[in-house]
């Protein structure tokens, strides 16, 4: 079981901040690493990978850098964003070389391309060209490379761009069983019901820095001043309505066709007294939701605080 370790990692380019201060530890399991384009997550991945040295502070794989240790970058495996295959290779050559450069023998390596390339359902074009492959092959493509010499870790920057829905489904299963595998898997993304889907445990990144960490509903509870809100389907929402106007907790009910929309800045207490309210004065509740207890709130919230 292999963790992800981050102590006050930095990166600069001249004049340019590219990471600040980052201190975090991703553990066993799924991750989500959440930010609007150019927040640093390449960067972080890239650092972590070994790809990139830190400008200050470290980062490694359990305890040891990837920088500058060979058997830690063996040791994981990343699937980029950038588009950089070798075209005129098929995709089982290019997992081949790959795995082979991730210090498997030429025997050993092929055959675990081979079962890579089949898990994702590229049994029938691994011996196409990849200049031929479409966006989504290519990602898969990509995804077979990093998981062929069988990694602890796994970086994945962005990998369902470009993905038709059906492709997209097969990736999410497929890397929530590595995740269930014992997997550490740290996945990037700005595209926030991608990591919904696939993650609770979530970093936000902004400019470089985090600004936040944690269980999707933990991350809620530091947000709790902004209000909240929730939807209720009923039967007679001019009763519900007059039963929580009085709550202290309450700042706003809004009506809507069959439906009241409840603010508050007090999310559990709001959440105990709607059923009670229903029950005292037989209201029949159809459906209960909040738009406010997801991701995008979260994140816009976080992000429009800096």
């Amino acid at each position: 079981m292999t963790s992800i370790v981050l102590a006050d990692v930095s990166k600069w380019y001249g004049q340019v901040l590219g990471v600040a201060n980052v201190t975090l530890t991703v553990a066993p399991g799924i991750t989500g690493l959440l930010g609007p384009n150019g927040a640093g997550k390449t960067t972080l991945m890239k650092l972590i990978a070994g790809l990139l040295r830190p400008s200050r502070g470290r980062a490694a794989i359990g305890d040891a850098a990837p920088w500058s240790d060979l058997a830690a970058r063996r040791r994981l495996g990343y699937c980029p964003e950038h588009e950089g295959l070798y075209e005129e290779l098929t995709g089982l050559e290019f997992v081949v070389a790959m795995a082979e450069l991730a210090g498997l023998p030429r025997a050993r390596a092929r055959e675990r391309a081979e079962a890579a390339l089949v898990r994702l359902g590229l049994a029938d074009a691994m011996n196409r060209r990849l200049g031929g492959y479409s966006k989504g092959m290519r990602q898969r493509a990509k995804l077979a490379q990093a998981l062929a010499h069988e990694p602890d870790v796994l970086l994945l920057d962005e990998p369902l761009t470009g993905c038709d829905p059906i492709a997209r489904e097969s990736l999410i299963e497929e890397i929530r069983g590595l995740g269930a595998a014992g997997k550490t898997v740290l996945v990037s993304s700005h595209v926030l019901y991608e990591v919904e889907a696939l993650t609770h445990d979530i970093v936000v990144m902004f400019r470089g820095r985090v600004l936040a960490e944690g269980d999707i509903y933990r991350l809620r509870e530091l947000i709790d001043e902004h209000p909240h809100r929730v939807h209720v389907e009923c039967d007679r929402p001019r009763a519900l309505a007059e039963a929580l106007v009085g709550e202290d907790h309450v700042t706003r009910v809004a009506f809507e066709d069959g439906a009241i929309e409840i603010e508050t800045r007090v999310p559990d207490r709001l959440y105990d007294a709607i059923p009670a309210a229903a029950l005292a004065r037989g209201v029949k509740i159809g459906a209960l939701t909040s738009p406010d207890n997801n991701l995008q709130s979260v994140f816009e919230y976080l992000t429009e605080k800096k």
